[in-house]
């Protein structure tokens, strides 16, 4: 699912008004900076004013500044865009000309030039200037279109592409795809499978829809169920409650069986809200039979049940619901 040709035309537009960059009308309208040239629409002319306008104290100058630069894209030349990118050694610059070439792909110019900063995102040797280039394409196609790049950057020596990595694949779910394009869903669950850093499993696992998931991608869900480290299986646990209606019943059947096993409070505690999400009004008397397993438990089962016995439609209106009764004294 990428999105090609909506912004085009406004692209395009925009573009050219910004190129050459006049000192006049463009920068009365944004807040006092260095002082703008005229020059040609070129990729060096374009890095120069940047360079000199990131140095301004002025935020909205310098937002303006990586803005010209990304909507500039379409009409720059791709070669001379990917070089400078290239040798860039700035992660700065070299994460706003990453983004130039991400908003080529975004945008229809050019498929292939999101795989190029992908590419440098898990060759580069400098693992800040690999950080610039994941955070370059955040909330965007990246998860469809680079070929199992994200696979690899879980699994990064380094830290930080970890994280900003796992941060790209919570976005995009969220706010590119809400949680309604499987083949993306199955993306970020097999990123999260891949991943040996239990932090940016959990990360993932806990912050993303599966309603568009396959069986396939349940079926790795549940076995980091088992996993050693709690937060996984806690994060585990909570991506099951939303899996698609052909994956439920053996979704239920894992976390029975994952409740009856755990020894960790909060793990079970996602199992239980994991259970309820997959039964609704019909998961009481499975949970009426649990309050003997873990007695400590027995207060949050019962809210779950009052919850539940309301017959609410939506599970959103259940979380709150739920949340409100533990709020009651």
């Amino acid at each position: 699912m990428t999105r090609t040709t909506s912004f085009r035309t406004g692209a395009l537009l925009l573009a050219l008004t910004l190129c050459p960059l006049l000192p006049g009308t463009a920068a009365a309208q944004v807040a006092p900076g260095p002082e703008l040239q005229a020059g040609t629409c070129s990729v060096e002319g374009l890095m120069d004013s940047i360079r000199r306008g990131l140095k301004s104290n002025s935020e909205s100058y310098k937002k303006y500044m990586r803005t010209l630069l990304r909507e500039s894209a379409v009409t720059l030349p791709d070669q001379e865009l990917r070089a400078a990118f290239e040798r860039e050694t700035d992660p700065l610059m070299s994460e706003h000309l990453a983004a130039a070439l991400v908003a080529r792909t975004e945008r229809g110019a050019d498929p292939e030039a999101i795989k190029a900063v992908a590419k440098r995102a898990i060759e580069e040797r400098d693992p800040a200037l690999r950080a610039a280039a994941v955070r370059s394409m955040r909330r965007t196609s990246a998860l469809e279109s680079t070929d199992g790049a994200y696979e690899k950057l879980v699994r990064d020596a380094s830290p930080e592409v970890r994280q900003e990595a796992a941060t790209n694949i919570v976005e995009d779910i969220q706010n590119v795809y809400a949680g309604y394009h499987g083949p993306a869903s199955d993306a970020a669950v097999s990123a999260a499978a891949a991943s040996t850093d239990p932090k940016v499993t959990a990360k993932i696992l806990g912050n993303m829809d599966t309603q568009m998931i396959s069986a396939e991608s349940a079926g790795k869900i549940q076995s980091l169920l088992r996993d050693d480290d709690a937060e996984v299986r806690r994060a585990a646990a909570l991506a099951l409650g939303g899996v698609p209606a052909a994956q439920m019943a053996s979704a239920r059947q894992s976390v029975l069986a994952m409740f009856r096993d755990e020894r960790d409070a909060g793990v079970r505690k996602a199992l239980l809200q994991s259970y309820a999400q997959l039964g609704f009004i019909e998961a009481i008397p499975e949970l009426q039979r649990l309050r003997s397993t873990d007695p400590s438990l027995a207060p949050e089962i019962d809210v779950w049940i009052r919850v539940l016995s309301l017959d609410l439609q939506e599970w959103n209106l259940i979380l709150r619901e739920k949340q409100r009764l533990q709020q009651v004294p």
